[in-house]
């Protein structure tokens, strides 16, 4: 049974129809379940929380016969039983049949849902939480009207927001996008109308102190002219910080128009964050 959680989000029992490898560390799973005539999103950068089983688990263990109660209820299981939480943003929605594809980093060493993801096959089970109102705050590009360049950036766990973003901008759009990853075979060819200038930055050596290079390979960049520039920055939070800085302190890009989210901290695993909140 599904239970409604507060809305406009709700819980989704899903299992997995198919999988992709997309690079070297990239991995697209594809879910489907009867529920997902419920979930709606019109966003390009929809955040959803997938709850993970445990090894030897045929399913996610969070207790949403609670209702509302669900949450505290889900915390205080043993920490080898309760469901692994992690989150993502949607890389796609398709109808007829409905489906969602969510593509995930694969990571040495490699955490929990690192190892599910390169094992997952057809038919494991796992829970979304996720919208069902397609406009709804875990919703985070919005350009204002009038905007006249997009500017992007995002290290691997924002890959697919931003290739989503670039297959909504309509033709004659401008755009310069910069994406950052671990290996060149992670390189996607992604389809957009807009006026797109991509450029892809491979760290040397597996480096993880990816900030330097972007902010200077942004710093470097001729950028047209632009009355009202939108900034749209997602990844590794000091990074993230850092290119915010540059772009509203060197570029003069007004702060109100630039959207700033941090995926993930280096170090620290999900759990660790949210303790930290």
């Amino acid at each position: 049974m599904t239970t409604a959680v507060a809305a406009p989000f709700r819980f989704f029992s899903l299992q997995v129809v198919r999988t992709r490898r997309l690079g070297p560390s990239l991995v697209r799973v594809t879910f489907a379940g009867d529920e997902l005539r419920e979930f709606h999103s019109n966003g390009c950068d929809q955040s959803l929380s997938l709850f993970l089983p445990h090894p030897g688990q045929t399913e996610p263990a969070v207790p949403v016969e609670l209702g509302d109660g669900w949450w505290q209820a889900w915390r205080e299981l043993p920490d080898d039983v309760r469901a692994v939480m992690r989150s993502y943003t949607l890389r796609s929605l398709r109808r007829d049949p409905d489906e969602v594809d969510i593509d995930f980093v694969l990571h040495e060493p490699a955490g929990h849902a690192s190892r599910w993801a390169a094992q997952a096959g057809p038919g494991d089970r796992v829970l979304l939480l996720g919208p069902a109102i397609a406009d709804n705050r875990a919703i985070r590009f919005r350009p204002p009207e009038g905007t006249d360049l997009t500017l992007l950036w995002g290290d691997e766990s924002a890959l697919p927001a931003i290739a989503a973003i670039l297959e909504s901008l309509p033709a004659g759009q401008r755009v310069r996008a910069w994406l950052e990853v671990h290996d060149a075979g992670n390189i996607q060819d992604l389809v957009t109308e807009a006026d797109a200038q991509i450029t892809w930055l491979v760290q040397d050596g597996g480096s993880t102190e990816g900030s330097p290079m972007a902010l200077g390979a942004i710093r470097d960049a001729q950028l047209p002219d632009a009355e009202r520039p939108y900034v749209w920055i997602a990844g590794e939070s000091s990074h993230i910080k850092a290119l915010r800085r540059h772009f509203v302190g060197e570029r003069g890009v007004d702060r109100r128009s630039v959207t700033f989210v941090g995926y993930w901290r280096q170090g620290l695993t999900e759990e660790q964050l949210r303790a930290a909140e």
